[in-house]
Formats: structure tokens, C-alpha cells, sequence
């Protein structure tokens, strides 16, 4: 029970810290955003790497919204077969559909960091910033990683709520 609680405890205590990171991230966006326009249009001084900076950070908000729907279960979903079914059963498909979605997002992860550490891609470099890439490249393994421990939690929610069914 102990283990159970800690892991829902980290599980909001990295939704916490995801959902300020989005908006610090939709901050940033925003405020490089606003200076682009300042900066081309009334002083004909453009920010050269504001486009691609920005569409990082949109890239970057978007796997961390991912990531927080699947904490909310709120994926877009098919739940006919869902409703039909008595609470027991609905746990028992939900534990199921878990499983298999928590063996994707690892693959994916795993799949992601395994392209991350490829040498021909530690060598890319940003088109206007001249930085690496595959600093941007790790969040996808990491943001994949963050949803699969949502989904690992969510798993254990759903056991939980099979094993007090039972009780």
C-alpha cells in the first residue's frame, strides 16, 4: 500500500511540475514572439532564430500536454464497448488497454533514445542557432517516458479499484 501511495504521489507531483513547466515554456514562447514582432516591424531588427526557437517550444509544450492528458485520461477514445460493461469490467479493459499502451509508449521511448545517441545525429546542428539538435531530440524520449509513467500509475489505479471491487 505503501509503494501504491508513493507512486501515486509522484505521479501529481510530476504532473505539477509538468504543467508549470508548459506554461513557462508558453511564457517564453509568447514573450520571444512579441519581441519578434516589435523587433521586425517597428525597428526592421528581427530576431533571426525567434521562428525556430519557437517552434521548438510549441513542439515541446505539445509532448508535455500529451503527457498530461494521458495523466487525466483524457485521450480521445472509442468507449462504447466501455459503457456497456459493469464496473468490474470496465476496470478489468481498462487494465488491459493499459498494459498495451504502456508497452507502446516504452518501445516508442526506447526507439526515441536509440535515435538520440546515433552518432550522425549527436552531429546535427540547428539551422540558424548553430546548437546541437538532439538537445531537442531527447524530449521526445523523455516526454514518452513521462506518459508511460502516467500510464503505469493509472494501471495501478485501475488494480487498485479491482482489488476494493473484490473486497
Amino acid at each position: 500500500m505503501f509503494i501504491y501511495r508513493l507512486i501515486q504521489h509522484a505521479d501529481g507531483w510530476l504532473a505539477g511540475a509538468e504543467r508549470w513547466f508548459a506554461i513557462a515554456l508558453t511564457a517564453t514562447m509568447t514573450g520571444i514572439m512579441m519581441t519578434q514582432v516589435v523587433l521586425r516591424y517597428f525597428f526592421s531588427a528581427p530576431l533571426f532564430w525567434a521562428e525556430e526557437i519557437s517552434v521548438q517550444l510549441l513542439v515541446f509544450i505539445t509532448l508535455i500536454g500529451l503527457s498530461l492528458l494521458v495523466r487525466a485520461g483524457q485521450l480521445v477514445s472509442i468507449d462504447f464497448l466501455r459503457s456497456a460493461l459493469s464496473e468490474k469490467g470496465r476496470h478489468i479493459l481498462a487494465v488491459v488497454i493499459g498494459l498495451g499502451f504502456l508497452a507502446l509508449l516504452t518501445f516508442i521511448a526506447k526507439l526515441g533514445w536509440e535515435w538520440v545517441i546515433r552518432p550522425d545525429v549527436q552531429l546535427e546542428l540547428s539551422a540558424t542557432t548553430r546548437l546541437p539538435r538532439w538537445y531537442n531530440y531527447t524530449l521526445l524520449p523523455g516526454a514518452m517516458l513521462a506518459m508511460a509513467f502516467h500510464q503505469f500509475a493509472a494501471v495501478l489505479r485501475h488494480l487498485h479499484a479491482l482489488k476494493e471491487t473484490h473486497a
